[in-house]
């Protein structure tokens, strides 16, 4: 399989300024890229971008006007953009039944309408040049429905769906795709969140590596861990009956609302002031 040198190339990642992001573009750093990442959060952006030296920008992926003048601000800071990471995303845990409207709609529109501009606006901007890469975070969630995140796993197949929808679409175009399907991973989205036996969480570092190497060889769908995705084949395959009985003995419709209440508290204070990863 060829592939990709990203020496120099122009990489951004969305939700950069900590966890998943912020791992990402070090690991694009190390690479050889030229990278920016953008956030709500100025303060962290600043304090990442000057620790792993890259080129920060504040962007809001819930307006589209906000991202295509980030986007636009890279281009001409850094150069025509070549590879874009939707990763930016919130996380809200709480049963269905009790979800705000509010809470429903942040989520709707960071994790499914900013994935669907960015993307947007990285074909308009990849497509003349026949060549680009855009990497959409979704979520093990994408595959296996948990309790407690009844919405965010909604969006999360929302994102599965669309990036092989818009990959077939784009196919002719030269812009490569690929989905990536993080598990548990230890950041603020999975604070308070207690481990599991087979779910085990990684590090971001991990999820960074993974995604860097599907840019280099052009993978369509990334699993991390690897083991998730035979996991995840296997239980697709299942009648709904057997599905529903392995997912009740993983607990998975409890565990996510038996996490640490405290640390969620803190984090959902977060999200709710504007946070987007």
């Amino acid at each position: 399989m060829a592939t990709t040198n990203l020496r120099d190339r122009v990489v951004v990642v969305t939700g950069g300024a900590r966890g998943i992001g912020a791992a990402t573009a070090s690991a694009f750093v190390r690479a050889g890229a030229k990278v920016a990442i953008g956030d709500v959060d100025i303060a962290q952006s600043e304090l990442t971008a000057a620790e792993i030296g890259c080129w920060w920008g504040e962007v809001d992926v819930t307006d589209r006007a906000s991202y295509q003048c980030f986007l636009d601000s890279v281009t001409d800071a850094l150069g025509p953009l070549g590879v874009l990471i939707n990763n930016a995303g919130i996380m809200p845990v709480t049963p269905a039944v009790e979800e705000s409207a509010d809470s429903i709609q942040r989520q709707l529109a960071i994790n499914v309408a900013g994935v669907i501009y960015g993307t947007q606006l990285a074909m308009e901007r990849m497509g003349p040049r026949h060549c680009g890469h855009v990497v959409n975070v979704a979520s093990a969630a994408a595959r296996m429905g948990f309790g407690g995140v009844s919405t965010y796993t909604a969006t999360k197949f929302a994102v599965a769906g669309f990036t092989e929808a818009v990959a077939l679409e784009a196919a002719a175009s030269g812009i490569t795709f690929t989905t990536v399907y993080p598990g548990m991973v230890r950041t603020e989205l999975s604070a308070g969140l207690s481990d599991h036996w087979l779910l085990r969480t990684c590090a971001p570092e991990v999820v960074a590596d993974a995604i860097v190497e599907a840019v280099r060889r052009g993978r369509r769908s990334v699993y991390v861990p690897r083991r998730l995705g035979p996991l995840t084949a296997v239980y697709g395959l299942l009648p709904a009956r057997a599905r529903a009985a392995a997912m009740g003995l993983l607990g998975a419709d409890h565990r996510m609302l038996d996490g640490d209440g405290d640390v969620r508290r803190s984090y959902d204070s977060r999200i709710s002031e504007g946070l987007q990863n």
